[in-house]
């Protein structure tokens, strides 16, 4: 039976130059390849070793990119190795297969997002009149499914996130903040909804996965063994679970480090 690898890509697998936390002497920093570039500009990496172990990976299992990204954003990224069937985009609100959007898929979510949670629309209003133009920067939609704000993260108050996150969840929604972005995400719409999915076609027995945000949780729980690293919204929270491991390493050192676990584990089946 196949092994299914459900991977977060930001900040887990592939990093902004803010996010590299490359701590150690120059001459020792690890080799970096450019996965992705936005506008003409470089804008994320992964180790080189990381890629030949992506590389060996998708040999070994089915691997699924799964992300919080529109699937505009996701297809900037040009990752190593074998193209995945399936990719995970919208935070389970698009499931990719051979790059084309599962319509009857899309189709079954937004009747879940109807019924089960306040609507777009209630919460876009809500984050327009309480943000202040002081810290905020941008206001987005995402696939018409989710919102989010970027901020200057100096700037913002943390009681003003609290009380989103309590607005939030009367309504039926989650609140995430993964570094100058704040995620208003349905609860209903997860990774770990589209995850099962792909694991029912493809017959995988055995599902890996690995994320650092608040939104990756419900992936995690829902894997037979996961991995979250050093950093992010996780870690900050000191969050565990059974099968899951609290990786020390923080930053692009995490990627490499959880995409070793990933092969191992593949391989044991």
């Amino acid at each position: 039976m196949p092994v299914l690898v459900a991977s977060d890509l930001d900040r887990t697998l592939i990093y902004s130059a803010a996010a590299l936390a490359l701590t150690m002497p120059d001459a020792r920093a690890p080799r970096l390849l450019c996965v992705e570039v936005h506008e003409a500009r470089p804008l994320s990496f992964m180790t080189e070793t990381s890629a030949q172990l992506l590389t060996e990976l998708g040999d070994q299992a089915v691997f699924v990119p799964t992300t919080t990204r529109t699937r505009k954003q996701y297809q900037r990224i040009n990752l190593p190795g074998p193209p995945s069937t399936y990719a995970i985009c919208a935070n389970g609100g698009h499931l990719l297969v051979d790059g084309a959007t599962d319509q009857d898929w899309h189709a079954a979510v937004l009747a879940r997002l109807e019924a089960q949670c306040a609507p777009l629309a209630e919460v876009q209003d809500h984050l327009t009149r309480t943000a202040d133009p002081l810290w905020l920067r941008k206001q987005r939609i995402a696939e018409d499914l989710f919102a989010y704000l970027v901020v200057e993260r100096e700037l913002l108050p943390e009681e003003w996130v609290k009380e989103l996150a309590v607005w939030a969840e009367n309504r039926g929604w989650t609140v995430s903040l993964q570094g100058r972005k704040i995620y208003a995400v349905p609860k209903p719409l997860t990774k770990s909804a589209a995850v099962r999915e792909v694991a029912r076609r493809t017959g995988a027995e055995l599902t890996l996965a690995a994320g650092d945000s608040l939104l990756d949780a419900d992936l995690l729980l829902a894997a037979d063994r996961g991995w979250r690293p050093g950093h992010g919204e996780l870690a900050d929270a000191a969050w565990t679970a059974p099968e899951i491991t609290a990786l020390p390493e923080r930053g692009v050192l995490a990627g490499e480090r959880i995409l070793r676990e990933f092969l191992k584990n593949s391989r044991l089946g």
